[in-house]
C-alpha cells in the first residue's frame, strides 16, 4: 500500500500522461540537452511542508508543492514562445478538469510559473517554465 503522499504524486504523473498525449511526460528525471518534438513535461515531488495538525485523532494537512518543468526546444524564438505557451495552456485547462484528481487528493491548484531559457551548444535553445502546483491532502500519519 502507497502512501497518500505517493498516491496524490503518481495521480498527477498519471493525469498529466492521460491529458498531455502529444508531449513527453516523464517524473524526476534529469533535464534533457534534447527536447521531444511535441514538448516535455518533468514532474518534480517538491515539498510536502510542515503539515497543519488537527488533534484527536492526530491528523496531518498538507499543502505538498510539487513542481511541473515544461519545456520547449525550437529554433526560431517565436516559435520557442508560442509553443511553450501553447503547452502552458494544455497544462492549465488538464489541470483545471479535476480540482481533486478523482479523489486522490482534497484540492489543487497552481501558481504562478518561473520562466527560463537553456541554451545548449550546437542545438536550438530550451525555453522552459516551472509550474509550482500545490497538491493538499491529510492523513493520520505523515509516514503513511
Amino acid at each position: 500500500m502507497t502512501t497518500v503522499r505517493e498516491q496524490a504524486l503518481a495521480g498527477l504523473f498519471i493525469w498529466l500522461k492521460d491529458h498531455m498525449p502529444d508531449a513527453t511526460v516523464l517524473r524526476n528525471d534529469p533535464l534533457p540537452t534534447k527536447v521531444p518534438a511535441g514538448g516535455l513535461f518533468i514532474l518534480r515531488d517538491g515539498d510536502p511542508g510542515e503539515p497543519e495538525v488537527t488533534l484527536s485523532p492526530p491528523r496531518y494537512h498538507y499543502q505538498h508543492s510539487a513542481e511541473i518543468e515544461v519545456l520547449i526546444q525550437k529554433a526560431d524564438q517565436a516559435e520557442r514562445d508560442q509553443g511553450l505557451d501553447a503547452l502552458l495552456q494544455a497544462l492549465g485547462h488538464a489541470l483545471e478538469d479535476d480540482g481533486t484528481l478523482g479523489g486522490l487528493v482534497g484540492f489543487m491548484h497552481i501558481d504562478t510559473p518561473e520562466f527560463m531559457s537553456e541554451t545548449v551548444e550546437g542545438a536550438p535553445t530550451i525555453k522552459a517554465a516551472v509550474v509550482p502546483v500545490i497538491l493538499e491532502y491529510s492523513t493520520l500519519n505523515p509516514l503513511k
